[in-house]
């Protein structure tokens, strides 16, 4: 299938292109604002679906509005009627297309020529008014509150939080392009009055969002990660890590050493526990002690070290030998003290799970040699 994407170098347009051009099926005609109308008509000519992204969100005149969002429609629709073919249209409006501004105006323009495209001549359509779009690649300080506070607060800038109780309704780039798959595939999501829409939506607060933002900063320092079970959280961490400037892609962890090795918290969670690397010297045993509670599990991922168990009130001991080149995790349930000790000529690195997070008032750690 030949597919035509306006507005190509676009937020939505880019994250189209990646996700469309890496299928075999797809050929993908690129269009955007160096592009003529000549080139429009030629591109319209081969292609059996059009992606209709372009519009003015933010010109100097507000006469552009117009010129951007429904003078181009026309332009798009007149071409389609040159080939005499039927060729379905998916066009991204606004939730602003029911607002009494010059843009909402403008959009509404827009949909109203292609309804009436439709009309006309029965050309497939697919209208989506969208409300605000966040995923990556979407340009800062420009009209997204979510790219702007991104941006800002990944790059140690002040932002400004207008109407902190506004409820911003969301959609994330990834579920628009499930949906525009949909459409292309005829199986798009239809509301009763003729609108598509995408069944994935969220909505937040303003000042919950930029305490959310803030909050996935400080997880660097604290090595929490965000609840991957909301929704929300998981799209918007997503978002938020892909603003940091290349060059702070890194950071340091706080390495507890000593001279038997070091021990190091990598990540914590509000519901899976942690995790953390042990480096053991060789021949250093780290451990002899049991948790009533806490459950961990050990995976040797260098060198080679022997674990060790024995319930706490049995003599017989029991022994796992593992290696880092031939991955094997070794359950560490409670009530059985345990050790660590490492058997190689090299230090051992071990990959550490705990089921909770190490609370020092109430370690559930009991000290016991194996």
């Amino acid at each position: 299938m030949n597919i035509l994407v306006t507005g190509a170098k676009g937020f939505i347009g880019k994250n189209v292109i990646a996700e469309f051009s890496k299928l075999d099926n797809y050929f993908l005609f690129e269009y955007d604002l160096e592009n003529n109308i000549d080139e429009l008509q030629k591109f319209i000519n081969d292609s059996d679906f059009i992606i209709h992204l372009a519009g003015v969100n933010r010109p100097k005149d507000s006469k552009e509005f117009l010129e951007g969002n429904l003078g181009f429609t026309d332009q798009v629709i007149e071409c389609v009627k040159n080939t005499e073919r039927n060729i379905p249209v998916l066009m991204t409006s606004s939730i602003q297309a029911t607002k009494n501004n010059d843009y909402g105006k403008s959009k509404k323009a827009a949909e109203d020529a292609l309804l009436a495209f439709n009309k006309e001549t029965g050309n497939k359509i697919f209208v989506y008014r969208l409300p605000n779009v966040f995923g990556k690649w979407c340009k800062p300080n420009y009209n997204s509150a979510v790219a702007t506070f991104c941006y800002n607060i990944t790059h140690n800038l002040p932002i400004q939080v207008n109407n902190p109780g506004y409820l911003l309704p969301l959609v994330y780039i990834d579920d628009i392009l499930e949906e525009i798959s949909n459409a292309i595939n005829n199986e798009s999501n239809l509301k009763e009055d003729g609108f598509c829409y995408v069944p994935v939506t969220n909505q937040i607060r303003l000042q919950d969002l930029a305490d959310m933002l803030y909050r996935f900063k400080e997880n660097r320092n604290d090595k929490m990660v965000p609840l991957m079970s909301n929704d929300l959280e998981k799209k918007m961490y997503s978002t938020f890590i892909s603003y940091y400037d290349p060059k702070e892609f890194s950071y340091e962890l706080k390495m507890n050493v000593d001279h038997r090795g070091s021990f190091t918290e990598f990540l914590k969670t509000v519901d899976y526990g942690q995790v953390s690397v042990n480096i053991s010297k060789p021949g250093i045993t780290k451990g002899n002690h049991w948790h009533h509670t806490k459950n961990e599990k050990f995976l040797v991922v260098y060198g080679q070290a022997s674990i060790k168990f024995r319930k706490i009130d049995e003599e017989k001991v029991y022994e796992y030998i593992t290696a880092g080149d031939k991955l094997e995790v070794v359950d560490i349930p409670p009530g059985y003290t345990h050790n660590i000790t490492t058997i190689s000529e090299t230090d051992s690195v071990t990959i550490m799970w705990a089921n909770e997070l190490f609370d020092k008032d109430n370690p559930d750690t009991f000290y016991l040699e194996v």
